[in-house]
């Protein structure tokens, strides 16, 4: 489908975040939503599924539920996942599988969304998750999604000295016996554990945090002006959603009213600042910072793009740099943009001509 909204730079599909709830029987340290069992936030299903209206009106790629934990809203899930499915808008869910509880109880729940027209499902844990959600149910949901036609990811926290890890999940005892080819079906994803607070430092195996000698592999932040979340509370985020919800800058506008997608699109593609997130990227970015203000110290701090994404907005020493020398991006941005948006896929659609 064409995109009607496409700006002068950004030109690639967009994804439609959805959290129904912020709600979750998880209470994970340093939750990237701040998600709890007591938080009652929530959005009504006519909200949902305007959203998603919207979205396929726009020319959307696809729909996200997670959260929270999205399955805490069962029945309107259910019926927002369908209401995509016949916009021909595929579908995926990111949940920590608390509902596995037993194999008839996750086959039933898959069953269910496969008849729903879900596409893919992605489950989360890693050391803070199996504090509150067994490793036992995301495997028992694992198994049930082995059954069905879903594309399935697991989604394994990383820190240091982790005991929730790659190697320990495909070596539990149901899942050790798997043929080839189901394992090869579980697309397995180490993602790093972050702080919301900028300033405190995780731990990470060596290697994986950003530091001179690594940075330039670092590149642009592909949630920014990609992904538009439309959070339990109402407003809508413009990236993926970690630390949305105590940095207000990166929200854009509110689920109200009947083009506010449309409305947010703009708002954030008119903002300078996530335009060089998106094509510069926040390491890089405080890269370049710590070089005119040397108070700013970034080397081996960061893992995970969205806290050092929250360092660029919660540091008055990095905000006072960007103010004060933005202009000399300007043009690094835009070369970055172009070769992005036009000369890698005007190259690609040349060589597949041929």
């Amino acid at each position: 489908m064409s995109d009607p909204l496409a700006s002068d730079l950004y030109k690639g599909g967009r994804t439609l975040s959805v959290m129904p709830t912020y709600a979750c029987p998880a209470q994970c340290k340093n939750c990237g939503t701040v998600s709890s069992p007591r938080d009652r936030n929530n959005i009504g299903l006519d909200t949902m599924l305007s959203a998603i209206n919207q979205a396929s009106e726009l020319g959307f790629f696809n729909v996200v539920f997670t959260g929270g934990e999205a399955t805490m809203r069962w029945d309107d899930l259910i019926e927002a996942i369908r209401q995509a499915n016949r916009l021909k808008l595929p579908t995926r869910l990111v949940t920590n599988a608390y509902w596995a509880t037993s194999e008839d109880e996750a086959n039933h729940r898959i069953r269910e969304l496969v008849d729903a027209g879900l596409m893919e499902i992605n489950f989360s844990t890693g050391d803070e998750h199996v504090r509150f959600i067994t490793l036992e149910s995301v495997v028992n949901a694992i198994l049930a999604t082995l059954n069905s036609p879903l594309n399935l990811a697991v989604m394994i926290e990383v820190r240091a000295q982790a005991a929730v890890t790659k190697e320990l999940l495909l070596a539990h005892p149901r899942l050790e016996p798997l043929s080839a080819e189901d394992k090869e079906r579980i697309r397995i994803v180490e993602s790093p554990w972050m702080p919301l607070n900028p300033s405190k430092i995780e731990h990470y195996p060596e290697g994986v945090a950003i530091n001179r000698s690594n940075v330039a592999a670092a590149g642009g932040c592909d949630s920014v002006l990609q992904t538009y979340v439309m959070q339990a509370d109402g407003r809508i985020g413009a990236c993926c959603g970690l630390g949305m919800r105590i940095t207000p800058e990166l929200n854009v506008g509110n689920s109200q009213g009947e083009q506010f997608l449309k409305t947010a699109i703009r708002e954030a593609e008119s903002d300078l600042l996530k335009l060089l997130l998106r094509y510069k990227g926040p390491e890089q970015l405080l890269a370049w910072a710590a070089t005119k203000d040397p108070e700013i110290a970034w080397e081996n701090l960061y893992a995970h793009k969205c806290q050092a994404c929250l360092r660029i907005y919660k540091d008055q020493k990095v905000a006072k740099v960007i103010r004060e020398h933005h202009t000399e991006l300007i043009g690094e941005t835009l070369q970055a943009a172009w070769i992005e948006e036009e000369f890698y896929p005007n190259l690609t659609e040349s060589l597949q001509a041929t």
